[in-house]
């Protein structure tokens, strides 16, 4: 990796620098346009006392939930527990910390991190428990709570198509999370089906600018569907 070409050939320099204790933003919605390649390092690396930042957990054995099985999580930051029993099981025994915090605002958080927002008002969640303890304040007669803005030491994305100087395109649904995660990370790493040199993306099409990129690896899907229902 050199000058503008934002381009590493494994998933340990990808990952570099990532250590005991930091903070992770991880795109992706359900097992939707996660970054396998670069959980699955993480798994390997065995760094522990990690706060995950996403909008679920994945499954019992896929996405984040691998890192669940050495318990190298310390704390969740999402939206719901979704189908993962040992998530489920860790939340319930007070092993693991979680934060549940509304979609939008969630994914607000990280925009507003990309956009060097601090913090910002928002309806949702007042007078309810994730507003307990907030700082509200009324604009037009409605009660608004303050969210904080949240950032990463690394942010983990996963893209359709990037280019070497790392601009981005998501696919579809894949698009979910991933482009406020993208900007909300210290390091931000892509992990992309399809790797293409600078110009063969078109501009106007581009979800993400390479600004925010710091490496991009060449991934190799699974695509697993998280529930798969066939008519009798």
């Amino acid at each position: 990796m050199s000058g503008f070409d934002k381009v590493v050939r494994s998933y340990e320099e990808a990952m570099k620098g990532l250590s005991d204790g930091m903070t992770v933003i991880a795109g992706g919605f359900g097992l939707c346009g996660i970054p396998e390649g670069l959980i699955a390092e993480i798994k390997r690396m065995g760094t522990k006392k990690l706060t995950f930042v996403s909008n679920n957990c994945g499954v019992d054995d896929f996405g984040l939930g691998i890192l669940l099985e050495d318990k190298q999580i310390k704390k969740m930051v999402s939206s719901y527990v979704g189908e993962n029993a040992l998530f489920e099981q860790q939340l319930l025994s007070g092993e693991l910390e979680v934060e549940l915090t509304p979609q939008g605002t969630l994914a607000e958080k990280m925009r507003a991190a990309g956009a060097g927002i601090p913090a910002f008002y928002t309806a949702t969640g007042y007078g309810t428990p994730v507003g307990e303890g907030k700082e509200v304040k009324e604009f037009n007669g409605r009660p608004y709570i303050l969210e904080e803005a949240i950032s990463g030491d690394f942010a983990i994305v996963r893209a359709w198509k990037a280019d070497r100087y790392g601009n981005c395109i998501y696919r579809h649904t894949a698009q979910n999370f991933n482009p406020m995660a993208a900007t909300a990370g210290k390091i931000t790493v892509v992990e992309a089906e399809e790797i293409v040199d600078p110009g063969e993306l078109e501009p106007s099409q581009i979800h993400t600018p390479g600004i925010y990129v710091n490496r991009v690896i060449q991934g190799n899907f699974e695509k697993r569907i998280e529930r798969r229902v066939l008519a009798k």
